[in-house]
């Protein structure tokens, strides 16, 4: 897997933000680490998931991109996908949930995607993209549990250890398990002195019960304000690189995930939605044995206003 993530790189070179490492004093003074902060909520469609969805179809052929890719997303892939698409040619068909946030729906349809609608079950997202794949012929590029979109995630990881060196722990959010994977993949073979851990809401539990358990795990449609991991589990391909990479996983509250969005907001001046913070939530919530020099990913920055201003309200 290192070596799709080293072409991964090369292919992404002048396509993809070198997002950058900001810090804080005051984090470091209410987490007692010292924390860096890699902004893939900066990155290009406002999340790491362009890094995958780009490295992934720029490998499509001709016919393949003129036939068409089609996802299923709640957002931040889709919007992903529709971009590189836009960039790369290729006609975009996304799947989202009919509950989905209406300016995630607007982006994808500004960078010329359609936008297929269904129930906001995982499973009804899974099966409308394959019959649509099936009736139309289109290429499949899933969100996270792909090796080409696994690899392009992980060149976030390469970046960080190049900007933050000598980190101690590396911490990443988790729905599916694509970024985490990656990542610990890609640290493991570069620094592996450095610890790896994922973090999701307690709501949605299921990697973490899948790591502690070496069994894969399910979450039947969790309902967490971060909503970029209501996912139903761990993939056929991220399942294994986590249980063989990872060191540990933990879980955070919705209180929890609501104060690290606010920190970030108030005291840092970053719109990170609440998937990019369960990092930091992590962290406010004391998560030992984690401490020393800690490389936090910030996943993404596409937060619904209203949930946002929810939030900050609090």
């Amino acid at each position: 897997m290192f070596d799709r993530i080293a072409a991964a790189r090369e292919r992404l070179r002048g396509h993809t933000h070198r997002t950058p490492i900001l810090t804080s004093r005051t984090v470091n003074q209410m987490t007692g680490a010292q924390v860096f902060f890699k902004c893939e909520n900066l990155q290009r469609a406002g999340a790491f998931k362009f890094r995958g969805a780009f490295n992934a179809i720029s490998q499509l052929g001709p016919q393949e991109r003129q036939n068409g890719v089609v996802t299923f997303s709640s957002g931040n892939h889709g919007q992903a996908v529709a971009l590189a698409c836009q960039l790369l040619g290729a006609r975009a068909v996304v799947v989202m949930p009919k509950d989905v946030s209406p300016p995630k729906r607007a982006v994808c349809e500004g960078y010329g995607a359609e936008v297929v609608v269904c129930e906001p079950d995982n499973l009804s997202r899974e099966r409308v993209s394959q019959e649509l794949r099936h009736k139309h012929g289109y290429t499949l590029i899933p969100p996270f549990d792909h090796p080409e979109v696994i690899a392009g995630q992980a060149t976030a990881a390469l970046e960080m250890l190049e900007d933050a060196p000598s980190l101690d722990w590396l911490i990443t959010p988790c729905g599916g398990g694509g970024l985490l994977s990656g990542t610990a993949v890609a640290v493991k073979h570069l620094a592996p002195q450095c610890r790896i851990a994922g973090v999701e809401p307690e709501l949605g539990d299921d990697a973490t019960r899948s790591f502690r358990s070496k069994t894969l795990q399910t979450a039947e449609n969790p309902r967490t304000i971060a909503d970029g991991a209501r996912t139903a589990s761990l993939g056929k391909w991220t399942f294994p690189l986590v249980l063989e990479n990872v060191d540990e996983m933990k879980t955070v509250t919705e209180e929890a995930i609501r104060e690290a969005v606010r920190v970030l907001f108030f005291r840092m001046k970053l719109v990170v939605e609440p998937s990019g913070a369960l990092g930091l939530a992590a962290l406010l919530g004391g998560a030992p044995p984690i401490a020393g020099r800690v490389g936090v990913i910030l996943s993404g920055g596409n937060i619904d206003p209203a949930v946002m201003a929810r939030i900050l309200e609090g």
